[in-house]
């Protein structure tokens, strides 16, 4: 407030709606890669099993301490974390600048809408996997339940605008609620964002319909 970024009217609002919501908090997102099952045991072995070494801020998920390299056309990107569970389809998650470097075309999407998204090849220690499709940059969104959903009155799908304090604080549009029964409130944007914004995890964001 002594710089002129939020006003009293703004926090009381953000931290203490009439309906006592919780705040919603940033989770910034790296490069990355789910794999399926059948990738997983070209690239690290048959059988298989990912390490987790961290869990993450939806329920069920995990970063494992697996990585792999991804090959473009035009370069290369070595340590591209694995997170898991596995699922059915292997998808690749970039920034905006990767696709530069790999010399792929950029597809922005949210997690799991894969159709002509650009491929890749992908190399682990046991084999590689030519990818067809399922490369990405994720759309920015909001995890949260339906109830979530309902108290906010939003819904899933539904496409909104989030606000942020700070020394850079501003606007972002284009952000898609995703709600489900295992979703938690979070909301995702990549690190190329966050760093152009100088928001990190934990940051507090306002929904603005």
């Amino acid at each position: 407030m002594d710089k002129g970024l939020w006003t009293k009217n703004d926090l009381q609002n953000l931290l203490h709606s009439e309906q006592d919501l919780p705040p919603i908090t940033v989770g910034v997102s790296g490069r990355h890669i789910h794999l399926s099952k059948e990738h997983l045991c070209e690239l690290f072995g048959e059988g298989y099993k990912l390490t987790p070494i961290k869990d993450l801020s939806q329920p069920g998920q995990f970063a494992s301490k697996e990585c792999v390299t991804l090959v473009g056309p035009k370069g290369v990107i070595e340590k591209v974390r694995v997170l898991g569970p596995v699922r059915s389809q292997t998808q690749v998650e970039v920034l905006a600048g990767d696709t530069f470097k790999l010399g792929i075309p950029l597809a922005i999407r949210l997690s799991g809408h894969l159709n002509d998204t650009p491929g890749i090849t992908l190399c682990g220690p046991k084999g590689t996997v030519v990818l067809s499709e399922g490369v990405i940059v994720a759309a920015r969104h909001i995890h949260m339940t339906p109830e979530d959903a309902n108290r906010r009155e939003l819904h899933d799908g539904q496409v909104v605008s989030i606000k942020f304090g700070g020394i850079r604080g501003g606007r972002l549009d284009n952000v898609v609620i995703r709600a489900n029964e295992s979703g938690a409130l979070d909301c995702h944007i990549d690190t190329e964002e966050a760093n152009a914004l100088h928001i990190k995890n934990g940051s507090i964001v306002e929904i603005v319909k």
